[in-house]
């Protein structure tokens, strides 16, 4: 093993990632808050540690590659709260450190195309956080910084099945509501992709080729399971948390050239319609 990838906050997409790096090659230590998590990690090949709490010295003296997973609270990075200083003076040590943002740091554009260009105008807390740990990481000098901006995460065990199946999925319309995706099979990819050919300082949109309302994804869904398709909701009418009405602040198209234009990505699932029989496939043969 020559490579190290010590993984902050080693969630769904950040597993993903491990799984298709290479184990002969790569060490991968992952930090979670949670003990009951630190099990799964082990039968995955990957190093536990339980953080906030552990002594992050020797796995920041090992790591090659960095991965930030935790979102961002009122008092910044958590990451950074508390091992900034590591960080900063380990800089020159690290190959390449991958940041995981959200699309919604580009705020609402009334259904229009946004790109890595466009300005950072947040409608959410959470966008204006995600902005805020963006400049932070930033910040640091000589850091080989990859800022990824993620659209809505589906996969395995993240995708609309199981609420269609039990009749809790809800066509929520809101006119002009438009939403992007990506399965996160093909954010590993470019993780992946952008490891191989590091380029510090880039940022990334993570998503597919066909940004759709919520609505047509939940119907497809019922399409596929041979169900009827579920009631329509007006957005006014919808009792949603204060988390679920707040994806409905923006509403914009993302574009994605770049992923394939620099990093040579070849989306495995280009389209809701694509990853959501994949899914059912998947669910189908376990």
């Amino acid at each position: 093993m020559d490579k190290t990838l010590l993984s902050f906050g080693h969630g769904y997409s950040a597993a993903a990632l491990a799984r298709i790096l290479e184990p002969q090659v790569w060490r991968i230590i992952g930090t979670s808050r949670s003990e009951d998590k630190l099990s799964t990690f082990m039968e995955a090949g990957v190093e536990p540690r339980l953080w906030p709490g552990a002594d992050m010295t020797p796995a920041l003296n090992a790591a090659t590659h960095l991965l930030i997973s935790p979102a961002p609270t009122e008092a910044g990075d958590p990451v950074l709260a508390q091992l900034r200083d590591e960080i900063t003076k380990r800089a020159d040590q690290f190959e390449w450190v991958g940041y995981l943002s959200t699309t919604g740091v580009y705020g609402d554009h009334y259904g229009g195309w946004v790109d890595e260009n466009s300005p950072l105008t947040p409608a959410t807390k959470r966008g204006q956080l995600r902005v805020m740990a963006e400049g932070e990481w930033g910040a640091i000098p000589n850091l080989p910084l990859h800022i990824f901006r993620l659209a809505g995460i589906y996969g395995p065990g993240r995708g609309p099945f199981s609420k269609v199946r039990n009749g809790t999925a809800r066509r929520i319309i809101k006119e002009g509501q438009i939403f992007s995706r990506i399965h996160v099979e093909d954010i590993a990819q470019v993780l992946a992709a952008s490891i191989t050919q590091p380029n510090p300082g880039a940022a990334y949109n993570l998503c597919d080729d066909d940004p759709a309302p919520p609505q047509d994804v939940i119907g497809y869904a019922a399409e596929l399971l041979g169900v009827p398709i579920p009631e329509a909701v007006n957005f006014e009418d919808a009792d949603l948390s204060p988390m679920a009405r707040s994806f409905y602040a923006e509403s914009k198209k993302v574009r994605n050239d770049k992923i394939k234009n620099e990093l040579g990505v070849t989306l495995k699932y280009p389209d809701y319609r694509t990853g959501l029989r994949a899914l059912l496939a998947q669910e189908t043969s376990a």
